[in-house]
C-alpha cells in the first residue's frame, strides 16, 4: 500500500517539477532531477529506496535509450565514428589524470588514486539524450557524436576497469575474457540487429492480440539488455542498440508513437527520481571541500577532454563545448562502478558518499550547460 502513495508523490511532483523547471528556461529533466533530491532521503523522506522503486528505474532507463536508438540516423552515426572515437578518448585519458592527481593530493595510495581516476572516466548520456530531446536537438550531427562516444566510453571504462581490478583488486578478473566478451557482443548484435530483428517483428508483429507491435519492440529491447548486461556491457547499451535495429524496420514510427507514452507516464519519472534518491548529506561536512574540488575536475576535464576530441575532428569551438557537455553526467555507470570500489577496498568508506554526491552533481548541470549550448541554431 506504501508503494502507491510513493508512486502518487513520484508522478506528480516530477510533473510539477519539470513543468516549472520549463517555465524558468530550462530542461524538463532538472526539474525532476532535483525533485528526487527534495523528496528522497537527503530532505523530505518521502520516499525510500527499494528494491522496487530500482527496478522501475531500471526498466526507466532502458526505455529512454532504446527511444534514443529509435531516434538515430544510423548513417549519420557511422559518418561519425572517428570523431565519437577521438571526444570517447578525450574524455577518458583528461579525467582519469584529473582523477589519479586528486587521489595524490590528498594522500591515498597509488592504486586507490588510480581508481579515483578511472571512476571520472565513466559517462552516462541518459540524461543527456533526455535533455536533447527536449531541446528537439536529437538528430543533430553533435548529439549522434555525442552517442556514439558514450558507446565507445563504456566498452574502454570496462575493458580498463577489469584491467585495473585483475592489477589491484586482488580478484580473477580476465583482461582477455573482458576484451572478447565486448566483441562477441558487438558482432553478434550487429549480426541479429540485421538479419534476425525484422524477421522477429515480422513474425510477431501480425499476432491476433492487443499492440503487437510495441510488445514485440519491448521484447527484443529486454533482450538485448540482457544479452548486454551477461557479457559484462552496460544495459543501456544493448537497449539503445535495440532501438537502432527497431529503427531500420517498418515500424520504427509506430513503436516510436506508442512507446512513448508508457515510458513517459510512469517508467522514466521513477527514473529521474532514482537518481536524486542517491543523494545523502550525511558528514557532508567533513568532506565539503573535497566534494567541490571533485565536482570541478569532474566537469571541466570532460568538458574539455571531450571538447577537444570533438575539435581534432572538424567541430568548430561551440559544438566542441556542447559535446563535451554532453559526456559531462557520470550518473549511473560512475554509481556501479563506486560500488565496485568499495566493495574490493579501492574506495575508501569514507569517500563513497561524497563520490556518490559529485556523480549527482555532474549530473544535474548536465541539463543547463546542454540548453545553454545548444541553445543556438548554430549547432547542427
Amino acid at each position: 500500500m506504501l508503494f502507491f502513495f510513493e508512486l502518487v508523490v513520484i508522478l506528480l511532483s516530477t510533473k510539477l517539477a519539470g513543468d516549472i523547471s520549463v517555465r524558468l528556461g530550462q530542461p524538463a529533466v532538472l526539474g525532476k532531477l532535483i525533485i528526487g533530491i527534495v523528496i528522497g532521503p537527503a530532505l523530505l523522506g518521502w520516499i525510500e529506496k527499494s528494491t522496487l522503486i530500482d527496478e522501475l528505474s531500471t526498466i526507466g532507463v532502458l526505455l529512454l535509450m532504446f527511444m534514443a536508438g529509435l531516434e538515430t540516423d544510423i548513417k549519420e552515426l557511422n559518418r561519425n565514428r572517428n570523431s565519437s572515437l577521438a571526444v570517447a578518448i578525450g574524455g577518458i585519458v583528461l579525467p582519469f589524470i584529473g582523477g589519479y592527481v586528486m587521489g595524490q593530493s590528498i594522500g591515498l595510495e597509488t592504486p586507490h588514486s588510480i581508481f579515483l581516476g578511472l571512476l571520472l572516466c565513466a559517462t552516462s548520456v541518459s540524461i543527456s539524450v533526455q535533455t536533447l530531446r527536449d531541446l528537439g536537438k536529437m538528430n543533430t550531427r553533435a548529439s549522434t557524436t555525442i552517442l556514439g562516444a558514450a558507446i565507445v566510453d563504456d566498452v574502454l571504462v570496462v575493458i580498463l576497469l577489469a584491467f585495473v581490478m585483475s592489477l589491484l583488486g586482488g580478484g580473477d578478473v580476465s583482461l582477455g575474457a573482458v576484451i572478447g566478451k565486448k566483441a562477441l557482443f558487438f558482432v553478434t548484435i550487429f549480426i541479429i540487429g540485421w538479419k534476425v530483428i525484422p524477421w522477429v517483428m515480422r513474425l510477431l508483429a501480425p499476432l491476433k492480440v492487443t499492440e503487437s507491435v510495441i510488445s514485440a519492440a519491448l521484447i527484443v529491447c529486454f533482450s538485448f539488455a540482457y544479452y548486454a548486461e551477461l557479457l559484462g556491457i552496460a544495459g543501456i547499451i544493448g537497449a539503445f542498440a535495440a532501438g537502432i535495429a527497431i529503427s531500420q524496420t517498418g515500424y520504427k514510427e509506430e513503436v516510436e508513437h506508442k512507446l512513448e507514452p508508457i515510458a513517459y507516464a510512469i517508467f522514466v519519472p521513477i527514473f529521474f527520481v532514482s537518481i536524486g534518491m542517491e543523494v545523502s548529506f550525511e558528514g557532508i561536512g567533513r568532506q565539503l571541500w573535497f566534494i567541490i574540488v571533485m565536482t570541478i575536475i569532474s566537469i571541466l576535464t570532460k568538458l574539455i577532454g571531450s571538447g577537444i576530441g570533438a575539435r581534432m575532428t572538424g567541430f568548430d569551438r561551440r559544438s566542441s563545448l556542447a559535446i563535451g557537455a554532453g559526456m559531462v553526467s557520470r550518473g549511473e555507470v560512475a554509481l556501479i562502478i563506486a560500488a565496485i570500489g568499495l566493495e574490493s577496498h579501492l574506495l575508501a568508506q569514507e569517500y563513497f558518499t561524497s563520490v556518490v554526491i559529485v556523480v549527482i552533481l555532474t549530473t544535474i548541470v548536465t541539463p543547463p550547460m546542454l540548453k545553454t549550448l545548444f541553445s543556438s541554431n548554430h549547432i547542427a
